[in-house]
């Protein structure tokens, strides 16, 4: 039995590197049905608050992070997982140094 060629084991942290003052972003893949990204945030920085038309999750990798959704705080660390359901303001904050996988669902 052949494996796809797309098919393939990744170590998903190591895909993206923190730079000072920055969040670096990396798209994994990308198809009609939604999207899978890779954050890496350095302290202090921040997406503003913002909405989205599809759902979304947010795992966080390493590090801890802060996820408000409609204006409510959720303080995540590495193996957390959050829904931030879709048309409602999110915003994410990096207290100290984290990396995430953000999935978006389109429906």
């Amino acid at each position: 039995m052949s494996t796809p060629s797309m098919a393939k084991v990744l170590r998903i942290a190591d895909l993206v590197t923190y730079q000072e003052g920055s969040v670096v972003s990396r798209q994994i893949t990308k198809a009609d049905a939604g999207n899978v990204t890779l954050f890496a945030f350095d302290a202090g920085q921040e997406l503003s608050e913002h909405t989205a038309p599809f759902d979304a999750l947010v795992h966080v990798l390493e590090g801890q992070a802060e996820v408000r959704i409609a204006g409510q705080p959720s303080f995540l660390q590495a193996g957390d997982a959050i829904i931030m359901p879709a048309n409602v303001p999110h915003a994410v904050r990096a207290p100290a140094r984290f990396k995430m996988l953000l999935t978006m669902i389109r429906l």
